[in-house]
């Protein structure tokens, strides 16, 4: 294989391009727009909410509750979906042909299945806990 700089000519043409275009861009934003300092722009911005008080406040544990609670049924999607893309066969092919060997596909299922009944019962008791609850 001959790899000379020939070859790579045109990725380096199109670096090129793509580095004169946002820092054209950039330096033309910076020009023509508006550069008229306030106290509002030159205020921190904090999730929309007006940065007042010590940084270093309690929160509460609702907040903490709700960030695992997303975590744990994120992550859950982690697991779906590689499974269900590759536990079955495309249309038009042999259940042979998919990813997943023939004699793991109804272990894998029913495993999969034990995943989402206890996903269920872990959101069942986060609810009855009443951590969806806002005060």
């Amino acid at each position: 294989m001959d790899f000379s700089l020939s070859t790579y000519f045109p990725v380096f043409i199109y670096l090129l391009v793509v580095l004169g275009i946002a820092g054209s861009i950039l330096v033309i934003t910076h020009v023509v727009g508006p550069s008229k300092k306030t106290a509002v722009k030159l205020m921190t911005y904090e999730s929309g909410m007006d940065p007042v008080g010590d940084a270093r406040q309690r929160f509460d544990v609702k907040f903490y509750l709700m960030a695992i609670l997303f975590l744990v049924f994120d992550v859950e999607l982690l697991f779906l979906y590689p499974w269900a893309v590759s536990a079955y066969a495309a249309p038009g092919q042999s259940p042979e042909e998919g990813l997943l060997p023939v004699a793991f596909k109804w272990p894998v299922f029913w495993e999969m299945m034990i995943f989402l009944a206890t996903l269920a019962v872990a959101y069942v008791y986060a609810w009855r806990k009443g951590v969806f609850r806002w005060r």
